[in-house]
């Protein structure tokens, strides 16, 4: 049975492949199609008993913070739009398995097992997708807010004792949902900390 990792931490600490030939390789699919690719690959990799040469499959995804309508909500949203990874042993029967799952297109660095083909696949670096495990997982435990303000920006205060007041963006703090913006106050310019849902773009 495929090895499926719904948390990204758990991806992120396992332990490096033994040396047996696996190796993570990209798969580009159609856009959209990149959860569908996951699930039938890994309803293909168990009727044909694949499971020791196709050992994961994943589909990158990071935790994002938005503002709508005034109310603060997570999002998911995919890491790497029209691609999947998938960690397996590369060779004409795994290749044949992978690349005719509907909805995917090539393997990234493209590559053939067609007779007489020197070309292969080009397998991702091992840094490289350390990295991306990494980042997904540091992504769950902690969703990345979307910025919709910039530095230097005018925004106008919606709450507080600032209320109505414009003022300029000089600092975003995207770890903390937070931001400074420069209001002027009795003649005088004043850094104001705020919460992204107290100000709104004018």
């Amino acid at each position: 049975m495929v090895t499926e990792h719904s948390d990204a931490a758990q991806e992120a600490e396992a332990p490096p492949p033994q040396d047996d030939g696996r190796q993570w390789f990209a798969v580009h699919t159609y856009s959209g199609y990149e959860n569908k690719v996951k699930t039938h690959l890994e309803a293909r990799v168990n009727a044909l008993g694949l499971s020791r040469q196709i050992t994961r499959v994943v589909v990158p995804m990071e935790e994002e913070t938005e503002i709508k309508n005034g109310q603060r909500r997570t999002v998911q949203r995919k890491v790497f739009p029209g691609y999947v990874l998938v960690e397996m042993v590369m060779n004409e029967e795994t290749w044949h398995t992978v690349r005719n799952i509907p909805g995917v297109t090539s393997f990234v660095g493209a590559g053939t097992f067609e007779a007489g083909s020197p070309i292969r696949p080009v397998p991702l670096q091992t840094s490289e997708i350390q990295s991306i495990l990494k980042q997904t997982a540091k992504a769950e435990v902690k969703p990345k807010a979307k910025i919709s303000y910039a530095v230097g920006q005018h925004v106008r205060v919606n709450d507080g004792p600032f209320t109505d007041f414009i003022g300029t963006v000089s600092e975003i703090q995207p770890e903390r949902n937070k931001v400074v913006v420069v209001v002027t106050f009795f003649g005088r310019e004043t850094p104001v900390t705020l919460d992204f849902l107290q100000i709104e773009k004018v």
